[in-house]
C-alpha cells in the first residue's frame, strides 16, 4: 500500500513511518518545508496543500498538531485549536476533491474528549466531558466532515497517554524518577489510560485494514491504572522510590489549566471497538509495557 502521512516527524508519526516501511508499504509524507522526493507540501495556516501525487493512495493518516504540553496561555490554546481544526479541515477537503481519494482517513484524536470522569468506565459511546480539551476534540473530529461527506471512511483514534522512552509523557518522567524524586500527582487516585507506542502504531494499520472500524476508536490498554499505581510501577522498574507526591495545589499553581486537565483529571477509557474488531493489545500490562519501551529506547 501507499499511505499518506501528516505529522511524520512526531513521536507516533516517526514510529509509524518506520513500521510501515519495514512492512513493505510506501509512505508519502506531508510536510511544511520544501518537499523532497516522496513528500507533499502543505501549509494549514494558509489553507494550501499541493495535490500533485495525492491521487491513488490506499489510505491517509493524519497525526499533525500542536503539542498540548506546556502552560496553556491564550496564544498556546489558540495554536492547539487551530493546528488541529484547520489542518484536519484542509486535509479532509483536499482529499474529498481528488479524482481518486483514499478510501480511508485515519485521524489522531484524544481521550481528552471525555474530560474528568472519576472511575466511570468510558467507551466510544460515552458522552463528551466539559473543559478545554473536550471542546478541542469535538471540533477536531468534526473538521473531518468533508471527507465523510465524500464517502471516505473516517476513523478517529482517541489515543491515551502514549508510552515511549524516546519522547512524550513517560520520557519526561524518567529524570525525576531516576533521581528518586518521582511519585503520585495530586491525590494519585485519578485514572490514567495509557498505551505502548508499538500498540498505538499497530492500531493505525489495523484501522486502515479493518473496514468495519469507523468513527471514534479508543486506543488504550484494556488495563487503565491510577496515577498512584503508575508511579509505583515506574519506580519499581527503575528501582527507585516513588513517594514524592506533588500536591494538586502546586500543579494548579505552576501549570494552571493544563495541569488540571492533563495531570489531575481522571479518564478510565477502554478499547471497546478495537477489541470487538479483533485487535489484540501486545502490551496490556503496565510494567511489561514500560520495560519494553525503555529497552526499545536503549536499542536493546
Amino acid at each position: 500500500m501507499r499511505i499518506l502521512v501528516t505529522g511524520s516527524s512526531g513521536l507516533i508519526g516517526s514510529a509509524l513511518v518506520s513500521f510501515l516501511e519495514a512492512a513493505g508499504h510506501g509512505v508519502t509524507r506531508v510536510v511544511r518545508s520544501a518537499p523532497r522526493q516522496g513528500e507533499v507540501r502543505w501549509d494549514p495556516a494558509a489553507a494550501t496543500m499541493e495535490t500533485d501525487g495525492l491521487d491513488g493512495h490506499a489510505a491517509a493518516v493524519h497525526l499533525a498538531g500542536e503539542t498540548i504540553a506546556g502552560r496553556w496561555t491564550p496564544a498556546k490554546k489558540a495554536r492547539i485549536v487551530t493546528s488541529r481544526v484547520q489542518g484536519t479541515r484542509l486535509l479532509s477537503t483536499t482529499l474529498a476533491g481528488l479524482r481518486q481519494p483514499p478510501p480511508v482517513l485515519v485521524c489522531a484524536s484524544a481521550i481528552g474528549f471525555y474530560g474528568d470522569r472519576g472511575g466511570e468506565v468510558l467507551t466510544e459511546e460515552s458522552a463528551p466531558g466539559s473543559g478545554f480539551l473536550p471542546q478541542v476534540v469535538r471540533s477536531w473530529e468534526a473538521a473531518a466532515d468533508p471527507a465523510r461527506a465524500a464517502g471516505i471512511r473516517v476513523v478517529h483514534l482517541r489515543f491515551g497517554v502514549v508510552l515511549s522512552g524516546r519522547g512524550g509523557a513517560l520520557a519526561r518522567m524518567l529524570l525525576p524518577f531516576r533521581l528518586g524524586l518521582g511519585g503520585p500527582v495530586g491525590s494519585g487516585r485519578q485514572f490514567m489510560s495509557w498505551v505502548a507506542l508499538d500498540d498505538a502504531v499497530r492500531s493505525i494499520l489495523h484501522s486502515i485494514e479493518c473496514e468495519g472500524l469507523v468513527g471514534p476508536v479508543n486506543v488504550v490498554s484494556p488495563n487503565s491504572v491510577t496515577n498512584r499505581e503508575f508511579a509505583r510501577t515506574l519506580g519499581r522498574v527503575l528501582r527507585r522510590p516513588a513517594f514524592c507526591r506533588v500536591p494538586a495545589v502546586v500543579i494548579r499553581l505552576v501549570l494552571g489549566e493544563m495541569g488540571r486537565e492533563l495531570l489531575l483529571s481522571s479518564v478510565r477509557a477502554v478499547p471497546a471497538k478495537l477489541r470487538a474488531s479483533g485487535f489484540e493489545c501486545g502490551h496490556p500490562d503496565l510494567e511489561g509495557a514500560i520495560r519494553h519501551v525503555l529497552r526499545h529506547a536503549r536499542g536493546v
